[in-house]
């Protein structure tokens, strides 16, 4: 094919199998064909994830996909054992992905491979070729994790030393306080398994951020610091590019979208709360009684609940299976996101200047709430601790939503203006000069000066 034969670099793309890894892959790989339309680009997932793909818009014409069989239990059963998925991701999809590496013409001449699959790292080293580690959360995520590594290494029980830790070099004592909770709320196995693979970052030759230099700034100067190969916050990895070219055509307008043009400006708070963990039927019937009682327009996108909520929810809100939320979250009528914190949607609500009502569920979502809402300060938190007997009733709900909404409090306004601020650093990250767009322009120079020919 014409792209194979003009192609001067062979990019090969391996993101964690889900959601919240394969889209910020993908957003990379656009956002490097976009600065060098001539590199090639192969992005490589299962069999199944590719059947999720087929239904979205093409990616650009020097971007191509590449399958692996189906080696690993299937999304849908994800949630049912997440220890167990992960394990299969770091036992089984090695040997399959090497095989499809000695396929590829023209050979792979760099590797772009996902933290989590701790197996890249390894296999780009034993082929000579380089690796660029993707971290898909926030650098300060990654830099509690790794620093909580280095102090763990050659102890017999590593997590339990959490607890009676006083201090750990490199992490700060309220970042300690957010590791003691991610610990105490998550599976110890995915834990052992995360940290694995952050041991493995160091053999890496380059490590990529999908965050934004000017929105953790320290954490990035520490790290740079820390490693003796290039670190590059080349985000946000969200489709603004996408964005950018909708919002230059007409384009045919959603139900969804007509309703939005037909609300007031920043009247529309926006639910999603991810695609991954459920919350509780009994929780999800407190946030609509909520919401409904607040009197607050909103457009909750609930998937699966959909249909059942929709029966429940008074004509205030418009209830969704999906939507495509960077749209939406740039839409003038949309103030305020109701989000899990998950870190793509972070960095999308960033980007669009948006503040947020944090529920965090899983994982690095609670680290990502307290940079909201104590750093930031472009948030406020719903929950406390997770569980049935920690749920949010409909009465904190409304008054919660209510304050958050209104638009004339001083409170509000500021936080309105520190999100704003926000937006603007992030756009001009990704102009021409930008550190987002630099940091792209200098890993693509390094990998072709060095491996590609």
């Amino acid at each position: 094919m014409n792209s194979e034969s003009a192609a001067v670099c062979h990019v090969v793309a391996m993101p964690f199998p889900g959601r919240g890894h394969i889209n910020p892959m993908m957003n990379i790989c656009k956002l490097l064909a976009s600065r060098k339309p001539d590199i090639l680009i192969t992005l490589v997932v299962t069999e199944e994830w590719l059947g999720y793909l087929s239904s979205e818009p093409k990616p650009d014409d020097s971007i191509v996909f590449a399958t692996i069989p189906n080696v690993i239990p299937s999304e849908r059963l994800k949630g049912v054992d997440f220890p167990g998925f992960y394990e299969a991701v770091m036992t089984k999809m090695e040997t399959p992905f090497e095989q499809l590496l000695d396929r590829l013409h023209p050979p792979a001449t760099a590797v772009i491979g996902d933290v989590e699959l701790r197996w890249a790292i390894d296999l780009g080293n034993r082929r000579n070729i380089p690796v660029a580690a993707l971290w898909t959360m926030s650098a300060t995520f990654f830099s509690v994790l790794y620093h909580f590594d280095l102090f763990a290494q050659n102890q017999d029980s590593p997590l339990h030393l959490l607890e009676k830790a006083g201090h750990i070099p490199g992490i700060s004592s309220s970042n300690m306080e957010e590791l003691r909770k991610i610990f105490r709320r998550n599976d110890l196995r995915v834990l052992e398994l995360a940290l694995e693979c952050i041991s493995k970052v160091p053999k890496a030759q380059y490590l990529l951020f999908t965050s934004v230099y000017e929105l953790e700034t320290q954490e990035m100067d520490n790290l740079k610091a820390t490693f003796l190969f290039p670190v590059y916050p080349i985000g946000p990895s969200i489709p603004y590019l996408e964005l950018q070219a909708n919002s230059c055509g007409a384009g045919n307008s959603t139900d969804y979208q007509k309703w939005l043009d037909s609300q007031p400006e920043d009247s529309v708070l926006y639910i999603s709360l991810g695609s991954f963990l459920s919350v509780s039927r009994t929780q999800m019937d407190e946030i609509a009684a909520g919401l409904d009682d607040s009197g607050v327009r909103y457009l909750w996108v609930a998937r699966g609940e959909a249909s059942r909520l929709k029966e429940i929810c008074s004509d205030k809100g418009l209830v969704l299976p999906w939507c495509n939320q960077l749209q939406v979250l740039n839409h003038s009528s949309v103030g305020g996101f109701w989000t899990h914190c998950g870190w793509n949607s972070t960095l999308e609500s960033v980007f669009s200047g948006v503040p947020m009502l944090t529920f965090p569920l899983f994982l690095d979502q609670d680290p990502n709430s307290k940079q909201i809402v104590e750093e930031w300060r472009v948030g406020w938190k719903v929950q406390g601790e997770m569980g049935e007997e920690n749920s949010v009733t409909r009465e904190k709900i409304a008054q919660l939503v209510q304050k958050f909404m209104d638009l004339e409090s001083r409170e509000s306004k500021e936080m309105r203006k520190r999100a704003r601020d926000l937006r603007d650093a992030c756009q001009l990250a990704i102009s021409e000069g930008g550190s987002s767009a630099t940091n792209l322009d200098d890993f693509i120079r390094n990998i072709l000066q060095s491996n590609c020919h």
